[in-house]
């Protein structure tokens, strides 16, 4: 593999804390002065756990996979960088992260010390034709005011998840060879598993087309595009929420009435992003016994990445009366 053209010769990381751990990146490789207990295997680290799981799926035992995030109060989008998290994507064989905004820590410690190991990032992939997820048929009533080319969720976006596990299968290839065509069986079983949740999604947008529903934040956005559903929350709701801010007067009543004229069929809620106003939005939905169902963006304990997304398909089909 060739060196990058960013690459910088002669940078030596050093972090407190870590002992002996110092990197030396010179020219194209990482000689690390504290060798890994399992070398066999290929280290991937990701910036969380969602895409840590899909590297599992095509990698098997063949990877080491190290989230930098996992616990489920961490919200990305905010999460301050630590000196071992630049030594580990120093480190890593492979690096698999979101972009698009949704961890700029890792594009931060990138633009200080560029990789010239392989490197997945899911934002560039997002929109790229896919044949193992054919797109969905128009669907009357659906619409949307928020806009789909910024949205950086991408793991709710079957497409871009298809994209990437192939990618990954390709760039574990590389790295080993001998297990380039297990990779690429990996992944299309991974494609087969996607397949079956965007199929079951869209039974939703046959079933219930273009039926409303209120989304707290939103992180599940491609996933309520799939199943042909109408988010009608406000904009200015959906931004000052993101932005960690309360949602305008007029947005919040807006949206509050939404719910009273039983106008939603669901509210989408976002746990991990929970403030005052959501949760009484949510209060407000149960007292109105109209359900609730919880997207969130890191994976629970003891799932993968398919169990969990089945898991929030079927609570959406739960929703709108299909299970």
């Amino acid at each position: 593999m060739t060196c990058s053209a960013g690459r910088r010769s002669g940078v030596v990381v050093a972090t407190a804390g870590l002992g002996a751990a110092v990197l030396v990146l010179a020219g194209c490789g990482v000689v690390r002065s504290e060798p890994r207990a399992d070398e066999g295997r290929i280290d991937v680290v990701t910036s969380t756990n969602v895409w840590g799981s899909v590297v599992r799926e095509i990698g098997g035992d063949a990877v080491d996979v190290r989230p930098l995030i996992s616990n489920p109060v961490v919200n990305p989008h905010t999460y301050e960088s630590v000196p071992e998290d630049a030594v580990k994507i120093a480190e890593a064989d492979l690096l698999v992260f979101n972009g698009g905004g949704y961890d700029e820590f890792v594009e931060k410690i990138l633009a200080a010390a560029p990789r010239a190991n392989p490197t997945v990032e899911a934002s560039t992939l997002a929109g790229e034709p896919q044949q193992h997820v054919p797109e969905p048929q128009a669907v009357g009533g659906h619409g949307h005011s928020h806009d789909h080319s910024v949205n950086e969720h991408f793991w709710y976006d079957f497409h871009a998840v298809d994209a990437v596990a192939d990618r990954v299968a390709a760039g574990l290839g590389e790295l080993q060879p001998a297990k380039a065509q297990e990779f690429a069986a990996n992944a299309e079983r991974f494609h087969a598993g996607v397949r079956r949740l965007a199929d079951q999604a869209r039974q939703i947008a046959v079933a219930r087309p273009g039926a409303e529903v209120v989304a707290t934040e939103p992180v599940a956005f491609y996933l309520i595009e799939e199943s042909g559903l109408t988010d009608i929350t406000p904009d200015s709701f959906v931004d000052a929420v993101e932005a960690g801010n309360d949602p305008p007067a007029a947005a919040l009543a807006e949206t509050q009435d939404a719910l009273d004229a039983r106008r939603a069929s669901a509210l989408v809620f976002n746990p991990q992003t929970e403030g005052p106003v959501t949760a009484q939005l949510r209060v407000r939905a149960e007292q109105l016994g109209i359900p609730v169902v919880s997207m969130t963006e890191t994976l629970p304990a003891g799932q993968d990445y398919l169990q969990w997304m089945a898991g929030q398909v079927d609570s959406l089909r739960r929703a709108e009366g299909l299970a």
